[in-house]
């Protein structure tokens, strides 16, 4: 065994239950701050307040966006089980 292996193997990982929460934080963490790149432009234009106007929009949609994530999870994966037929 390597000690990049022993690195990777020893690393912090969350119990199995905080999967829902874990997804919620990263996909609203990407999200939020891809629309606020995409939103900011088109509002603001590309000037040198650029990325402070994306990171004062980011600290209200991160916020938001992980609670959206985790009430409308749930509902969205019973909406995917409607349309899609299980294997």
């Amino acid at each position: 065994m390597t000690a990049e292996s022993t690195t990777y193997t020893s690393r912090l990982r969350l119990p199995n239950r905080a999967s829902p929460y874990v997804f919620a934080l990263y996909m609203a963490t990407i999200m939020a701050f891809l629309m606020c790149l995409v939103i900011t432009l088109a509002e603001f234009g590309l000037d040198e307040h650029y990325l402070g106007n994306v990171m004062n929009a980011y600290r209200v949609a991160m916020p938001s966006a992980f609670v959206c994530v985790l009430v409308v999870r749930p509902m969205v994966a019973r909406l995917v089980a409607w349309t899609v037929h299980a294997r």
